[in-house]
């Protein structure tokens, strides 16, 4: 609030008094004051005191003053006058002090490392700047190390090193592993404030190839990686528990020193096993409640805006089953010199006095010293008036010679403070600057504020007068504040009246008149009542309200403090809520509230509803038609219409409507003339001349709407002229030298009278000419030939017909024709944001040249070149569209590492403009699309060869390849993932030595300098083990064999087990004869005489079928199965898990096919001398077996 001076009752006159000593006087910001008032250059806006720079940009350096008169701008560099007009690179921005450095063309920012001052100057002194130093940013790349691996037994800690380069600003620190996901952090695993990743002890499951630091320079926008840290624990029976050890800090105590307003950040990571727990206390004090935040699981205690009462001991407690362990960290906190008083800017008139004060703390306490113009003040020129003491520079009957601007340096060794304020001296006489004739208006009884801002030098003193010919006021009732206003406050109808204020300093005397109207207040005099209604009744609340005549007040009905339901049974009058057919819901509270505006006031009232008494259900229905209209008091313009009302069956009604037919111009059509309450049964109807009226009238209740009265007799209005003129008048030009000026027309009932014509009349706005006009009939536009382009007109259509003239109408602003553009945008700058997004500038077209109404500016852009495709191509242009007077836009979805090329043009109603010179950028390097394509060829047992295309959109240079493949078995359970990095150059590559008969997934994406692109993905098949022995896995399991076929269903295996069974059916019924005749068959001695193992269906001594060996068995030790035996019961490869297999049962079949696809190979099992194919293909895994090599 404002100090307020009281001022007594007697003869002294109302006056504001300010100390010039004290309050120094303000300079307002009104614009035509400071157009002519003398003022020393003030710094408005530099860049910080560390400037770091993006050395891929120019270097623009702010520097922006004010000052009348304007002032002009000079820089230092390294301390030494900067001469900017030696170096081509160098430019100031016009009407400002800023530098623009354009290293993008030909420079280096390193180049421009200093530090940089800034001077602004006029006639009455020179501001400074800050020292600004410049630095570009800097992103090194890690030094390259070896980096053994590291293998360590569980529950032992482990720091992991990042040491990350040192950069301009420093990096951020993070890791995360080769697909690029953040490494889970935990109260066991963290990362330190200096970027190390600590285990307070590791787990086997923290085994892993790819801890990777990385280092984000947010300035450039850069992010380096360190090498890959693998490490390896080993699983031990037992971990040896310890109590906890600091990892970080060591010892039992450390320093630390912060700057006040800093974030104060202590660190403690300790070892042990079980992890430890930390805690965090004060020795000698609280933690501060609102400014304490713990982060890193605890590990880190943060207190915001530190100042020196943070100073003192914090203690870390380290904590686990096993003991405790504590550190104690001395925590210091100093200041860089901070403000208590800065120096303000003083307005003084010739003879005055005043002080400049520059007071500043910090730790240690910061040294003072002043400058003149940017000059040391111990060595600038004289001023008698002025005297140094201290912090403090005391001025003494200054003249117009002693304005300057002054500095206050404050440095401590952490910082600086640098202040510029000035010392102004003018001699103003006073000026009011409150607008002439205000009107205030206020309500009775309440405060009345009339302003009066002023400005002169010296300080003038203010007086307020009553009435034109009042004296200065005298009474206790007023209050004078510091800015000039008067306050009343307590305002009454008798403070209606003419103030003057009048401002005076010996250099002259300014008025300036105001005038105040007290109102009376709104009040409510007839408030709703509390009402308790039965449901289906109807309830009305009264709110009768009183108000200023000379006000309009709007009162409005809530209900719960919300708006009315939007509802037909809720009705509003002058002074009543009516609600019919009342519900439960309807019940609350209902509140009127009375609004002008100046005040509002408001009365409630609350509605219970309960349940009717039991009655005979009533039959309901919509009203009976009225009926007997008649017209009485029939005027020029007016009519009464009066009716019986029809029975409202059982619902009250509610409404009449009056509609109206217009036999003359609209004959069979009825409109809406008039609603009325359900009570009236008459209607005062406002009529208009030259209409033949008939009227109906239907009535409303809550039903619905009856059908309407028979009509009444007719009555012809007489004419007139007409009362209103066409709407939407408009005045546009559709070409370069004319103006069309449009209208709605008014229809036959609006014409009021016969011969509807239209005076059109036009000049031009700017123009002393004279109004044309032309009268016309039956249109609604005219158009107005050999006019200049785009010259704004003054347009006004005039209704009349056979009686007169209507209303003067209203004129309304258009604008001749429209041509194209005569300029382009100018200065076309564009700046890449990234791969697919570029920002683009350009300074506005002179409003002269645009020649129309300004609707936008268009970019055309389009692709010159792909860098990665040499080749060229249809050129499609784009187009973007920006509305209005922008002056820069994004332009999206370019294709990276490509070439561009852009212009714009400005765009009005008419067209486009010309296109600026044509700007060409380059976009950079993006993430490369998937692979065009990628097949596998060539499978063999053990090697699968795989073809790909490169990526249709590389979208930079491709660096390289990366394809991981992992098999798949039977129950689409992934293996392990393998990794390779493939030249870019390579578009085939040959996997070899991978499992027989195994179903392999992989996956391959492109790489370009960006990183890495979208991957394509496809399986593959090695191919079945010739062998064609495949037992299932024993102890798999879950494993089958892939692709067999039933040999039991194939045809000629039928017919070949037939052809032995009756072999062997044979052969028994020969054997039985013979041996019951005794004596030996002849082929049995044969048989056993030569022992052909062809014919030999199973070996006497081991009792297996011929060579029939499962690939299982021979993997155990060829033992044996049981006589008679082929797959047991519980591993029996059925023909609906694998019907597409050529091996569908594990024994019998070699496996070897002819080139058309038949089978070659014998069912029998080979001699024993050769060898056997069989148990050669058996050696290698079967598809089952490479299976359960992995599940």
């Amino acid at each position: 609030m404002p100090r307020r001076t009281c001022v007594p009752a007697g003869p002294v006159t109302l006056i504001l008094l300010l100390c010039r000593m004290i309050c120094a006087l303000e300079v307002p910001l009104d614009p035509k004051l400071l157009e002519d008032l003398v003022q020393p250059p003030t710094i408005t806006q530099q860049s910080p005191k560390d400037f770091i720079i993006d050395p891929r940009e120019n270097i623009i350096i702010q520097c922006e003053a004010k000052g009348k008169p304007p002032p002009s701008f000079s820089w230092t560099r390294n301390g030494t006058h900067f001469d900017i007009d030696k170096d081509p690179l160098v430019s100031m921005k016009a009407g400002s002090g800023t530098l623009i450095i354009n290293i993008m063309s030909d420079g280096k920012a390193e180049s421009y490392e200093g530090v940089y001052q800034c001077t602004a100057r006029n006639e009455r002194g020179a501001a400074v700047s800050n020292n600004i130093v410049v630095r570009p940013s800097r992103s090194p790349l890690w030094t390259k190390e070896k980096l053994e691996p590291i293998t360590l037994r569980n529950g032992q800690s482990l720091v992991l090193p990042c040491r990350p380069p040192v950069g301009l600003p420093p990096p951020i620190i993070f890791w995360m592993d080769n697909s690029f996901q953040r490494l889970p952090q935990s109260e066991r695993v963290s990362q330190g404030l200096n970027g190390d990743l600590y285990f307070s002890n590791v787990l086997p499951e923290d085994s892993r190839e790819d801890y990777i630091c990385y280092a984000r320079f947010n300035h450039t926008q850069t992010i380096q990686q360190k090498q890959p840290i693998s490490v390896r624990v080993i699983s031990a029976k037992s971990s040896r528990e310890r109590p906890p050890t600091f990892l970080t800090p060591e010892g039992n105590a450390s320093n630390k020193e912060e700057l006040r307003g800093n974030v104060l950040s202590l660190e403690c990571i300790a070892e042990g096993l079980p992890t430890p727990i930390i805690y965090w206390i004060k020795e000698d004090g609280t933690l501060p409640a609102n400014r304490t935040f713990y982060r890193n699981f605890k590990k880190t205690l943060q207190i915001t805006h530190v100042s020196e009462a943070d100073s003192g001991s914090y203690q870390c407690i380290a904590k686990n089953t096993l003991g405790a362990i504590h550190h104690t960290i001395a925590v210091t906190v100093r200041a860089a010199p901070y403000w208590i008083m800065a120096p303000q800017n003083l307005v003084l008139s010739p003879g005055e006095d005043g002080t400049l004060i520059c007071r500043a703390n910090g730790d240690p306490k910061p040294r003072i010293s002043w400058l003149t113009n940017g000059v040391p003040i111990e060595i600038a020129p004289d001023d008698p008036s002025r005297k140094i003491d201290g912090d403090t520079i005391i001025f003494s009957n200054v003249q117009e010679r002693s304005s300057a601007v002054y500095q206050c340096n404050a440095s401590n060794e952490y910082g600086y403070l640098l202040a510029n304020a000035f010392v102004n001296v003018l001699a103003e006489p006073p000026r009011i600057l409150t607008s002439a004739n205000t009107l205030y208006q206020v309500i009775a009884n309440r405060p009345a504020l009339l302003d009066c801002a002023f400005f002169g030098s010296p300080l003038p003193t203010i007086e307020w007068f009553k009435g034109a010919k009042g004296s200065a006021l005298r009474e206790d009732i007023y209050v004078l504040h510091d800015n000039g206003t008067l306050e009343i406050p307590v305002a009454q109808k008798d403070s209606t009246g003419t103030y003057t204020c009048v401002a005076r300093n010996k250099l002259g005397m300014a008025k300036n008149e105001v005038r105040l109207e007290v109102k009376d207040p709104t009040r409510i005099i007839k408030q709703p009542e509390y009402a308790v209604v039965q449901r289906g009744s109807t309830v009305s609340f009264e709110c009768r309200v009183k108000h200023d005549h000379t006000l309009i007040p709007t009162v409005m009905w809530r209900k719960d403090n919300n708006e009315l339901p939007s509802d037909e049974r809720f009705t509003v009058d002058k002074d009543h809520l009516v609600v019919t057919d009342v519900r439960d819901h309807d019940g609350g509270t209902y509140t009127c509230v009375a609004n002008t505006t100046l005040d509002n006031v408001s009365a409630s009232a609350v509605l219970t509803v309960v349940a009717p008494t039991p009655t005979p259900a009533p039959i309901y229905d919509v009203p009976n038609p009225p009926f007997d209209l008649e017209l009485t008091n029939q005027q020029d313009k007016s009519v009464q219409l009066s009716w019986t009302p029809g029975d409202d069956n059982n619902s009250p009604i509610t409404k009449f409507i009056v509609e109206y037919e217009d036999a003359m111009h609209e004959a069979g059509l009825w409109h809406h003339q008039a609603e009325v309450s359900g009570t009236q049964t008459t209607a005062e109807l406002k009529l208009s001349p030259y209409v033949s009226y008939s009227f109906r009238v239907m009535a409303v209740n809550n039903i619905g709407r009856s059908l309407p009265s028979e009509a009444s007799e007719q009555y012809l209005t007489k004419a007139a002229e007409p009362d209103k003129n066409p709407t939407a008048v408009e005045g546009l030009g559709s070409e370069p030298d004319n103006l069309v000026i449009t209208w709605k027309p008014l229809n036959g009932f609006e014409s009021n009278g016969p011969g509807l014509q239209y005076k059109v009349s036009w000049r031009q706005k700017d123009g002393d000419d004279e109004w044309t006009s032309v009268v016309v009939a039956n249109v609604s536009k005219y158009i107005v030939s050999g006019t200049p382009t785009f010259v704004p007109y003054l347009v006004k259509v005039q209704a009349l017909n056979d009686v007169g003239f209507a209303p003067e109408p209203a004129v309304v602003l258009g604008h001749s024709g429209e041509d194209l553009p005569m300029v382009a945008p100018g200065n076309v700058r564009v700046n890449v944001v990234n791969s697919t997004l570029a920002e683009v500038h350009w300074d506005p077209v002179p409003l002269k040249s645009i020649r129309g109404h300004l609707q936008g500016y268009r970019i055309y852009y389009w692709k010159a070149q792909s860098l990665s495709k040499r080749n060229r191509r249809h050129i499609e242009k784009k187009i973007l569209t920006f509305q209005g007077s922008k002056t820069h836009g994004m332009v999206p979805g370019l294709e990276p590492f490509s070439h561009y090329s852009l212009n714009v043009r400005v765009v009005n109603g008419k067209g486009e403009g010309p296109a600026s010179p044509d700007r060409g950028f380059h976009t950079p390097e993006g993430v490369p699309s998937a692979p065009s394509s990628l097949k596998i060829i060539n499978p063999t047992l053990d090697s699968l060869t795989l073809e790909w295309d490169p990526p249709s959109h590389p979208n930079g240079i491709l660096t390289e390849y990366t394809l991981k493949f992992q098999p798949i078995n039977s129950t689409h359970e992934l293996g392990p993932l393998v990794d390779l990095k493939i030249p870019a150059n390579k578009t085939r590559w040959t996997l070899k030595n991978l499992n027989y008969s195994t179903r392999y997934k992989f996956y391959l994406y492109a790489q370009t300098s960006a990183g890495s692109g979208s991957q394509i993905t496809e399986e593959a098949v090695t191919t079945v083990d010739e062998a064609g022995i495949l037992l299932p896995d024993v102890g798999a399991g879950k494993a089958m064999a892939s692709r067999q076929v039933d040999i039991a269903t194939q045809g000629w295996f039928i017919g070949l087990m037939c052809a032995v069974a009756l072999l062997i059916l044979i052969l028994l019924i020969v054997c039985f004869i013979r041996r019951n005749k005794g004596g030996k068959y002849p082929v049995k001695e044969k048989e056993d005489a030569h022992a052909d193992p062809e014919i030999q269906p199973m070996k006497e001594d081991d009792g297996t079928f011929g060579e029939y060996r499962s690939l299982e068995s021979d993997a155990e030790d060829h033992k044996p199965l049981k006589k008679g035996s082929r797959t047991p019961s519980d591993r029996t490869v059925k023909k609906e898990d694998s019907d597409d297999s050529l091996v569908d049962y594990g024994e019998g079949v070699n496996g070897q096919f002819n080139e058309d696809g038949s089978f070659i190979g014998q069912y029998s099992g080979k001699k024993e001398k050769e060898p056997a194919e069989g148990n050669e293909s058996s050696e290698a895994p079967s598809p089952v077996n490479a299976m359960n090599s992995f599940v």
